[in-house]
């Protein structure tokens, strides 16, 4: 039980790192935190909508800081883990805050689904799925932040 409890604070570590390395806006440390190599997989929101490997998704991170003055913030919440063996999965909402180019603030909440796999000793993100609620009458996504 011993192991769980710490495979379960080390990945809860790795999250709090993803954030702390998104808040400073270093994409070379965001990177860090997932699988280096072409077994990434992430399913977005926007398009491409899914990358696979770690160098595509690296790009995505690259296109997505530049539409933000400065550098936006996120905040992670309701972060549940499961672990067995070397992987587990996770699940959160995650709030970004920024200004865009066009100095509108942005402020939108997502559902975030982590597959984690152990590597050489160490917790990275594996498998990432980001989506939104749907209302179904207007066929529109909600961002609104509900955290």
């Amino acid at each position: 039980m011993k192991n769980l409890k710490d495979d379960e604070a080390a990945i809860r570590t790795l999250m709090a790192k993803f954030a702390a390395d998104f808040n400073s806006g270093d994409i070379e440390a965001i990177m860090t935190n997932y699988v280096s190599d072409e077994s990434l997989i992430i399913f977005d929101l926007v398009p491409r909508k899914d990358y696979r490997g770690a160098g595509t998704y690296r790009e995505n991170w690259v296109e997505m800081f530049s539409h933000f003055k400065g550098k936006p913030k996120i905040s992670i919440a309701g972060l549940g883990i499961y672990v067995d063996g070397n992987v587990g999965f996770g699940y959160s909402f995650q709030q970004i805050t920024g200004t865009d180019k066009h100095g509108i603030p942005i402020n939108r909440a997502v559902r975030v689904t982590d597959g984690y796999r152990k590597v050489g000793g160490n917790w990275r993100i594996a498998l990432e799925h980001v989506s939104v609620p749907v209302d179904l009458k207007s066929g529109k996504a909600d961002f609104s932040p509900k955290l």
